[in-house]
């Protein structure tokens, strides 16, 4: 059975960070490119950012300089740092597994 859970979100003032967490399991985590992504309220859920299972990342282009993914294959976890946060990016962040697989995500609520 394969699980993804996200942790690390909450409420921060604007310019503030967050780390978030997606630990994995039931899944070959080293194998899988893994993503984060986010739905505000009335919006559709878009993309963050991805990394391959070699390290390589890519970032919407509204997030780029302030966020970082991360992955420990070691611990099956990827991860989130966002920096200098802003009231836009409020929203539930999900963790997925190759687009198919999905955590039940985690709110982020940046106050302005």
């Amino acid at each position: 059975q394969v699980q993804l859970v996200e942790s690390g979100g909450g409420l921060v003032q604007a310019g503030g960070s967050l780390r978030l967490s997606c630990a994995a399991s039931g899944i070959i985590f080293s194998f899988n490119p893994m993503y984060w992504y986010r739905q505000a309220p009335g919006k559709q859920r878009e993309l963050v950012a991805g990394i391959t299972r070699g390290g390589n990342t890519n970032y919407a282009d509204s997030v780029k300089g302030r966020f970082t993914i991360s992955r420990d294959n070691a611990k099956n976890t990827v991860y989130l740092q966002m920096n200098s946060l802003k009231p836009e990016d409020t929203a539930v962040y999900y963790c997925s597994s190759g687009v198919v697989y999905w955590g039940q995500g985690t709110q982020v609520t940046v106050s302005s």
